[in-house]
């Protein structure tokens, strides 16, 4: 198993940044693809991003085009998520997520999931 942990997020003016991590522990890091998922009170979950084992290959939803960028680092056992140009419409608790074989877009797909960080973007 994969334990998951998010970090990096806060209170940002639109049009700022900022970058969330995701700290994996327990079995091979790299053995995973990974994603990022947001919900927004009252909405359903929404896929960010998503990336392959090996960090060659991503995927980005609607709301991370030209805007977020997904990367990950190895060897660090690291995954992470910059965002800039920040809108009011980006405030959600954001998730990562890993699955082993799954790499897309559906969140019950991914079987491991962090406990959320809150991003809050004011106008």
């Amino acid at each position: 198993q994969v334990q998951l942990v998010e970090s990096g997020g806060g209170l940002v003016q639109a049009g700022g940044s900022l970058r969330l991590s995701c700290a994996a522990s327990g079995r091979t890091f790299s053995s995973y693809h990974m994603a990022w998922f947001r919900q927004a009170p009252g909405k359903e979950r929404e896929f960010v991003a998503a990336i392959t084992r090996d960090g060659a290959t991503s995927d980005s939803g609607d709301p991370a085009k030209g805007r977020f960028t997904i990367s990950r680092d190895n060897t660090k056992n690291m995954m992470y998520l910059q965002m800039n140009s920040l809108k009011p419409e980006d405030t959600a608790v954001y998730y990562c997520a890993a699955d082993l074989w799954y790499m897309g877009r559906r969140s019950n797909e991914f079987n491991y999931w962090g406990q959320g960080t809150q991003v809050s973007v004011s106008s």
